[in-house]
């Protein structure tokens, strides 16, 4: 009986772990998914971001719906996902994401009571390996500015260009750049697990040879591919 007793407790812990382990798969899969919709929606704006700003990005963070509650308990954060340009230099396809953690600083406060999505262009090879060996802080270990949107834009990015991460909010139907300096972006390393299934770093995911992009990432990757499908030199 005790022998049964223990059977069945490890048949229960196995699978309440296996389920438990589904969730959270399930979980960074939406995030994916939500994070394809904003791109779709965000590029589809009169005011959106300009296309010879797009592409001369070499990564883009998205951290869909970050609500003011959540800062309301201290949990100051925000969720997405960061996918890069393959290739030497980052000039190739758009490959496989990244799970991403946005922290810290004044963004909950500009959040107001609406959720709020950002949107992160990471400009150069510099700023993108930063991102994805550590935590950076915005404005700190590396530059960072509101970017611009609209076609109104082209005469004013020469010193865009010389930032390292522009970044923009979108709330209430509003897409803007917004100042989130002092705010932290990290790889999320237990996101990325559940994700892909092992403990494997950012780096190794975006740069390669990493595992290939999960079906949750397909809007996403397809809306970047088709709005920037090559790189344009700096």
């Amino acid at each position: 009986m005790k022998r049964f007793c223990g059977v069945l407790m490890a048949m229960l812990l196995i699978a309440s772990t296996a389920w438990a382990e589904s969730k959270e798969t399930r979980k960074q899969e939406e995030r994916l998914q939500d994070s394809g919709q904003v791109i779709s929606e965000v590029l589809k704006m009169p005011d959106s971001i300009p296309q010879h700003v797009l592409d001369r990005t070499k990564c883009v963070v998205v951290i869909p719906s970050v609500r003011k509650a959540a800062f309301v308990v201290g949990a100051s954060y925000g969720r997405g996902a960061m996918v890069c340009r393959t290739g030497r230099h980052f000039a190739g396809p758009w490959g496989a994401p990244s799970m991403m953690a946005l922290e810290g600083g004044s963004f909950g406060f500009q959040a107001g009571l609406e959720a709020t999505d950002f949107v992160f262009l990471i400009m150069n090879e510099r700023g993108a390996s930063s991102l994805l060996r550590s935590k950076v802080k915005l404005g700190g270990a590396v530059s960072a500015a509101g970017g611009p949107v609209g076609r109104n834009a082209e005469a004013h990015t020469d010193a865009y260009m010389r930032t390292e991460i522009l970044t923009y909010s979108r709330a209430r139907g509003i897409f803007a750049g917004a100042s989130l300096e002092g705010s932290t972006l990290r790889p999320d390393k237990d996101a990325n697990e559940a994700l892909y299934g092992e403990r494997i770093n950012a780096r190794y995911i975006v740069l390669g040879p990493g595992p290939a992009a999960p079906p949750a990432a397909n809007q996403l990757l397809a809306m970047l591919e088709k709005a920037s499908p090559r790189a344009a030199n700096a």
